[in-house]
């Protein structure tokens, strides 16, 4: 059998139509035995399901997929799952292990107000926002608390995972901040694999903001100029 997985820069994407490439892999009794990256075709109505059918794929593995897509896929005997998301060759494992389960739809199919990707305004404190307890990733536009927020979430060069009660931290290079493609959802993984409990940033895009929320990660707004002021803002 084949599946196919949604990539973008070697993690699965949220959006399995409009990804730069598809990783298709061939399993023969639970081994892999071939593999191949190839750039994605088209997103024209109907094109992908008949595409990859062609190429005896069978199985289809992505972060979202409309309703109409996934009736396509299914009209060609391909199973579709989605909600998937981190690096390709993770997801691929968990799959041969028969771990992968459909999950959320991490696609932004016609965002509407209170659904994932909207955050908390920059107004409150820590406890009337109801700041988890731990840690918490401030995007930064350097490796210290004196930094100025950097306020585009996905492209920022640091975030610093601090403890809001005694200030304690630790910087972190992004090293997806000048990614092409899907910088918001990687920054996000990457913020995730922390276990913090919220991001302190500017701006979120919705499908970044669908895998924070996955995660169970809160976005907390904020226009201070620097990662103190926020910090001291969020404690009241």
């Amino acid at each position: 059998m084949k599946i196919a997985v949604s990539t973008d820069q070697g993690y699965v994407s949220a959006h399995f139509g409009r990804c730069p490439s598809y990783t298709i892999v061939e399993i023969e009794d639970g081994r892999i035995v071939g593999r191949q990256e190839i750039s994605n075709p088209g997103h024209q109505p109907g094109f992908l399901p008949r595409f990859l059918s062609e190429r005896g794929v069978g199985v289809i593995i992505a972060g979202g997929m409309g309703p109409r897509a996934q009736d396509l896929f299914s009209e060609k005997n391909i199973q579709t799952i989605i909600g998937v998301q981190g690096p390709v060759d993770e997801v691929v494992q968990k799959f041969l292990r028969r771990e992968l389960e459909s999950g959320q739809d991490l696609c932004d199919h016609g965002h509407r107000p209170g659904e994932p990707g909207r955050h908390d305004g920059p107004s409150g404190t820590a406890a009337s926002r109801g700041l988890p307890a731990g840690t918490i990733a401030v995007s930064a536009a350097g490796p210290d608390l004196d930094a100025a927020i950097d306020p585009s979430f996905g492209r920022a060069a640091y975030f610093l995972v601090v403890d809001p009660e005694t200030l304690a931290f630790k910087a972190l290079a992004n090293p997806h901040a000048q990614a092409g493609h899907g910088a918001g959802i990687q920054s996000a993984q990457l913020v995730a694999d922390q276990g913090v409990g919220a991001v302190v940033t500017g701006q979120v895009g919705p499908n970044a903001g669908r895998v924070l929320e996955s995660a169970g990660i809160r976005v907390l707004a904020t226009d201070a100029v620097s990662v103190r002021d926020a910090l001291a803002r969020l404690k009241g």
